[in-house]
């Protein structure tokens, strides 16, 4: 079984994917730049990014976690995978 599986974000619910998005928006150490930006626009900048698939939401089921990554490191992560279950 894999690993990391990639989440498309319309199986979530609205409210289940507004709450990913607050959670993420919301951890320490998240940088957005010089000036502060309401948790609401910090949100809404990540689902676009979703929407435009610059960002995928990925989990971890050997930690049973979740994150989001950049498109970049998503298919790094799931080649690395499939990689390894080829072997």
């Amino acid at each position: 079984m894999a690993a990391f599986l990639e989440i498309p974000p319309a199986r979530l619910q609205a409210d289940v994917l507004q709450a990913l998005l607050e959670e993420f928006a919301s951890r320490d150490g998240t940088d957005y730049g010089e000036h502060e930006t309401s948790l609401q626009k910090k949100v809404d900048s990540l689902q676009r990014q979703l929407t435009q698939g610059d960002i995928k939401l990925l989990y971890d089921a050997a930690s049973e976690q979740w994150d989001l990554v950049s498109q970049d490191e998503a298919l790094a992560l799931l080649q690395e995978e499939s990689r390894e279950q080829d072997q």
